[in-house]
């Protein structure tokens, strides 16, 4: 939806302008799955879709929503959230993570829509977050520090909404440089922006499959890598290594040892990736993103058929570099490092071979590096 016509969808329902038009984006995960949790490297991609949110103070401490995609609204006191389901639980737990981190929020209007497929493992549920986070902030005239709306968002997620994600789809929506992806270091939230290598182009391969995060394996998975920890005696597995896998395998069961096999693995492979991209190597890149994917597959045992349909079909095609699933797996898309020049044979390509193997219709996109969220636009 664009900026005017999210502005007359505010005020056909408000009947006033609305004072500004806030953005926060989705992401893509090149390399670095299910790490953040345990501390480690995560190389995260803001794209090109987002949450986009028309808002206006209030004085009265009232929190006015309408979803316009879902044709929803909710209205809650800002010092009062208490929905704990569907989108309403993300807009209650940002109201509350930033009330506990000392905020005083206003109330406000508000009306939003994206396009940022949900439960796809591009991080809608982050956008949405940092979106009412960035609108709450400016219609109760408060700084923006990145940095900590990430940490607030994360806890809402975390805390409120009941699932055990890490930091990175908060921090990579909220410190994103346009025009390239960001290694994040998940302990010091140090970041790097760094370059997607030339003449190459990321694409999001949605297999239109689908998978409800909360009810999903992630928390059994996110349980048995804290195992691994425990057994090897570390805080998180950022502080293993190979050795130590092999010194302290008997102390773990198999299901608990292939998830941190792939945890330590990853990492490495994390920080190769930022050096391939340094070094504009798409094709030590797309290796690597090869290598994730069966370990992901195999170790962590949260790809799924289509994903693995979808990652077979674009590993195969011509100037494709590399390809794997993204986000908590299980269902959702898969993300190839593509040749410029190659991409409209691709997608022709790896549309017809997915829908031959899975006689399904993915949707296939390139997409561009973004900014992380802030004011789109000011109309009062």
């Amino acid at each position: 939806m664009t900026p005017e016509e999210l502005r007359l969808a505010f005020t056909g329902r408000f009947g006033h302008d609305p004072g500004a038009i806030v953005r926060a984006p989705g992401r893509v995960n090149l390399i670095g799955e299910h790490t953040d949790t345990s501390d480690g490297f995560v190389l995260p991609m803001a794209i090109d879709r987002e949450v986009r949110l028309a808002l206006r103070g209030r004085e009265d401490g009232t929190v006015h929503l309408r979803a316009l995609d879902l044709d929803e609204e909710d209205a809650f006191a800002a010092d009062a959230p208490h929905a704990r389901e569907g989108w309403q639980a993300y807009a209650h737990g940002v109201a509350w993570a930033l009330r506990e981190a000392g905020h005083a929020l206003r109330g406000m209007d508000g009306v939003f829509s994206g396009d940022v497929p949900r439960g796809a493992g591009l991080s809608s549920s982050a956008a949405l977050e940092l979106a009412l986070a960035r609108a709450l902030m400016e219609a109760s005239g408060l700084a923006w520090d990145p940095r900590a709306m990430a940490q607030a968002c994360r806890r809402a997620e975390n805390d409120w909404v009941g699932v055990a994600s890490g930091i990175m789809d908060q921090l990579i929506g909220a410190c994103a440089e346009e025009g390239a992806a960001l290694l994040i270091d998940c302990r010091t939230l140090a970041t790097d922006p760094v370059p997607i290598p030339p003449e190459s182009t990321v694409v999001i391969l949605d297999t239109g499959t689908r998978r409800g995060l909360v009810g999903s394996a992630y928390n059994e998975r996110r349980a048995q890598v804290d195992a691994a920890a425990r057994a090897l005696g570390v805080a998180t597995l950022r502080d293993a290594n190979e050795e130590d896998l092999g010194a302290h395998a008997h102390a773990m069961d198999e299901a608990v040892l292939a998830r941190a096999r792939h945890v330590v693995r990853e990492n490495a492979r994390v920080l190769r990736a930022a050096e391939a991209m340094r070094a504009g190597d798409a094709s030590a890149l797309g290796r690597l993103m090869n290598d994730s994917h069966a370990s992901l597959k195999h170790d962590f045992e949260v790809s799924g058929p289509a994903l693995d349909a979808m990652v077979d079909v674009a590993q195969a095609q011509d100037g494709c570099f590399g390809a794997r699933m993204t986000g908590a797996g299980f269902a959702g898309c898969a993300v190839a490092l593509v040749a410029r020049t190659a991409v409209p044979d691709f997608l022709a390509d790896v549309e017809t071979g997915y829908r031959r193997a899975t006689d399904r219709a993915p949707a296939l996109y390139p997409v561009a590096p973004a900014a992380g969220a802030g004011l789109l636009d000011e109309t009062a």
